[in-house]
């Protein structure tokens, strides 16, 4: 007898081996995924623009880092004493120019470089919904807490996510190796903001708009992690105290489905050992002179120096 829905991903022909790098982008729960990757001691880099949500910003931003195009003073606006980008997370904001383009262009750096060498991108769209900067006529990723007076909100049409969606992997095809492997997933947070109704309008234009351009391409694949949420852990527990976030259960959950159909056994190997390094670190003692916390710490040096020895990248190199 059954009492749920489960839904499986669908065993990719490659999979992800212990030296590949691993390139995420969009939502919070992008975030989340990619922190288990470095957990798991994999090369991993992540939202080299912050958290962003909408398929045209993070088009915009795939395509800057591909141009290793830099922001200058031009591009940012001064609002409360601080300089920010309209294209980035508020992570970037600082009371100095200087400062944040320092900040933004770096990052860009990183992510050009690491793009070139990236076997896997990830891509997780949040919304649909948009906003227009009116003073400037601007499409913006993050409204950065001004006034809503000064912003049009608005759902991109079909024709803007298909291109922004096309325009995306074109992009990523020019700048990562021949054989990237893209993956596009849905977040499961509900952006209850725009109401439950358009909350759901949003979340199926978007996964409308992947399924129709990521058909014409042999290397892009859809990741139901917005279903498995929906249908398969279909029960508040498995949310955060909002009521919107799925909690750490339901994000080792998909991680977990997503591993077994995308990790090579010695990756799936090497991970879980890593996971249990990481909680083993964790452990602290009031006595660190201790004999047997010394024995502790000395076999476990011992089983990271063992793992150290399966990849030519550092790996636990701030322990």
């Amino acid at each position: 007898m059954k009492f749920r829905t489960e839904v499986d991903i669908q065993s990719s022909q490659q999979k992800i081996e212990i030296e590949d790098k691993i390139f995420s982008i969009g939502s919070c729960f992008a975030s989340e995924m990619s922190d288990l990757f470095q957990k798991g001691q994999l090369q991993t880099v992540n939202n080299p623009f912050g958290t962003i949500f909408n398929p045209f910003s993070i088009n915009n931003s795939v395509k800057r880092l591909h141009d290793s195009e830099f922001y200058y003073e031009d591009d940012l606006i001064a609002y409360h004493d601080e300089f920010i980008s309209l294209d980035h997370h508020t992570n970037f904001d600082t009371r100095y120019v200087h400062q944040t383009l320092d900040k933004i262009n770096s990052k860009i750096e990183e992510g050009n470089r690491f793009l070139q060498e990236s076997n896997w991108v990830i891509i997780t769209y949040g919304t649909s919904f948009i906003y227009e900067f009116e003073p400037k006529k601007k499409l913006v990723a993050n409204c950065h807490k001004i006034p809503q007076k000064f912003f049009e909100k608005r759902l991109l049409t079909h024709q803007e996510l298909t291109d922004s969606i096309y325009d995306t992997i074109i992009n990523l095809h020019d700048i990562c190796p021949e054989n990237v492997q893209i993956l596009f997933t849905v977040s499961p947070v509900r952006h209850t903001k725009d109401g439950m109704i358009e909350n759901q309008l949003s979340k199926s234009k978007l996964i409308t708009a992947i399924h129709e351009v990521a058909s014409q391409f042999e290397n892009c694949h859809y990741l139901p992690v917005y279903e498995i949420l929906m249908d398969d852990l279909r029960d508040y527990r498995f949310y955060k105290e909002d009521l919107i976030h799925p909690n750490s259960q339901a994000v080792n959950y998909i991680f977990e489905k997503f591993g077994e159909a995308y990790f090579s056994s010695e990756t799936k190997d090497f991970i879980k050992e890593n996971f249990k390094i990481n909680r083993a670190l964790e452990h602290r003692t009031d006595d660190e002179k201790d004999p047997k916390f010394i024995d502790f710490k000395e076999k476990l040096d011992q089983r990271i120096e063992v793992q150290r020895q399966k990849v030519k990248h550092k790996i636990f190199s701030n322990d």
